[in-house]
Formats: C-alpha cells, structure tokens, sequence
C-alpha cells in the first residue's frame, strides 16, 4: 500500500507580518509517497526535481518530519517515502515546509495515526528546524490547512489562526531564477529596529489584517508594506524595485518579497488583473537584463495539503 500527497508552496511574511503570516498557493507544490517497510523507521528511497541538491537520506526534512510524526504517534512503523519536488528551491516559496508537510499527511494517512492537525503541523516544524534553523509556521501552517493565516509562537508552541478572504483577491508571483538561502536572509536581519518604523510595521500588519476581514481594498492597499525585513532583503534581488514598481502601474494593490526572495508576490483585484501583473514583473526583470523569471497567478489562500487519489 501507497500513500501519495501533495502540499502546496506559500508567501510567507506577506510584507508587514515577518514571521506571524502566511498564504497557500495553488501551485506549485511537492509530491511526498509514503509505503510501508518491515524494518522500523523512515528511509528516503528516492528525491526527484532537485537536480540532485537535497539529501536523499535522513537529512531530509520530509524525513525529518516523518521521524517525527512516528515519535509523536509513538509507532515503531516502517516507512518508505520519495520526494517530488515541484517548485525551486531557495526560491521563497515554502520549498522546505511544502516537503514536510506533504511527508507528514502521506505518512499520517498511510498509518492512520489519528493525530490532530496541529499536531502534524508541529511534526512538519522539526523540517523546518533542519532546513533553516527556526520552526517557523508561516509558510508550514498555510501549505497544511490552506487559505490565509496568522501564526504565533513556534516549534511545539506554534498555533494558527484562519483569516478571511476577499473572494476577488488574487495575487501575481515572479521568481527571478536564482536562489537566496533562509538562514542567510534571516542572518542580515536587524536585530533592533526604531521605534517609528515599529509604529508603521504595525499599522501596516493592522490594516491588512482589517483589510482582509472586511473586504476594505484600501486598507489592503495600505497593508502590504514592509519597513523591517524587505529593506535589508531586497538589495539580494536585482532589480526588486522597478519590478514593484512595474507591479503597481499594472494594477497591483502592493508588491513585496515571498518570505525571503528571490520571489516576489503582488496582491491583486481579480485574476485578470493578477495575470497582466504577471507580464508586467516579468517583462522588466528580463527587459532589464537581469535574467531569466516565471510568473503566474493564483487565488490568494488556496486550498492546502491533501491525499491524491
């Protein structure tokens, strides 16, 4: 017997909430097959779409993760698990957290452990902890449940909180095809910031928290706004803010980094306009000679990981 499950990618930080928000992407995402096994405990039998980068053994966060939920069911099972990696790595889209979260609903679902979804969630965490130090759950909790999400806490302490959507929310994804390592960008970070770009930061995560709950397009606008972390990130991303600005002359509510790039994502009215958005981003990044970039448009909190038929 086989499970096979997939997760989807995120934006986490969302801008003005470093660490405490998150979305689910339509796509891309990972693939995670589980099987059982006679010797007890987890082996990665074969990772995919990686141009052989990952660890194909128990580094892995998708057996990292897996590890855990058996410790956490208390089960002495056998599992067998690949990995299909759907989206780029180092891309600011929740690669590790789509791996682990796919890992541990193949997993759970193959063995009928029973647990509760925060408890696969804080099974997902420990590959998170090994992929980039922090058992942050903003990109982990929007691939596991799906939709928009705000998190507090971490690791075992984590919890999460859904947050409405605007059904006409859409937004546009651009990833510059280069690679910026988590550990890296939360490495620059300030560890102390002024009090007057405090204030901002926390008018901006406000009224995009208001925004959202009650459909306020203003307020949203006003929302993506990030005056800690995006300064300090951005400069890794050639050409970031004419891309921003390309983003907003097409229509965008706001741009802003996905996590912690290269990726960027900009909030839209419609899908329509997310797709024009798309172009736009695109066609200035490679217009400027920066390289090469995907775009594509996706719902805003689309739906998270799940079983395959």
């Amino acid at each position: 017997m086989e499970v096979r499950a997939f997760a989807p990618g995120t934006v986490a930080n969302v801008s003005c909430g470093f660490d405490i928000m998150g979305f689910a992407l339509e796509s891309p995402g990972d693939v995670v097959t589980a099987r059982r096994r006679e010797a007890p405990g987890v082996v990665m039998a074969r990772v995919s779409g990686d141009g052989g980068k990952l660890p194909c053994d128990g580094r892995n966060t998708a057996a990292v993760a897996a590890a855990r939920l058996l410790e956490r069911a208390g089960s002495d099972a056998g599992v067998e698990l690949e990995l299909e990696k759907g989206m780029p790595l180092s891309s600011g889209l929740g690669s590790s957290a789509a791996s682990s979260v796919a890992a541990v609903v193949a997993v759970d679902a193959l063995l009928g452990t029973g647990l509760s979804t925060l408890d696969l969630l804080h099974c997902a965490l420990e590959g998170e902890r090994a992929a980039a130090g922090v058992p942050h759950a903003d990109n982990a909790a929007p691939s596991l449940v799906g939709g928009f999400v705000l998190v507090r806490g971490s690791g075992a302490d984590a919890r999460y909180h859904s947050l409405p959507v605007p059904g006409e929310l859409a937004v546009a994804m651009c990833h510059p095809r280069i690679e910026i390592h988590t550990r890296e960008a939360r490495r620059i970070l300030p560890e102390r910031i002024a009090l007057a770009d405090a204030v901002t930061q926390w008018f901006s995560c406000s009224a995009l928290v208001a925004g959202l709950c009650g459909g306020d397009w203003d307020l949203i606008r006003e929302g993506v706004r990030d005056v800690v972390a995006e300064p300090v990130r951005a400069p890794q991303v050639p050409g970031f803010a004419a891309m921003c600005d390309a983003a907003r002359d097409a229509g965008a509510l706001g741009c802003g980094l996905s996590g912690s790039g290269p990726s960027l994502f900009a909030l839209c009215r419609g899908r329509d306009t997310a797709k024009r958005v798309c172009a736009a981003m695109k066609e200035r990044y490679e217009g400027d000679g920066h390289g090469t970039a995907d775009a594509w448009a996706s719902a805003v909190g689309a739906r998270g990981a799940r079983v395959l038929d």
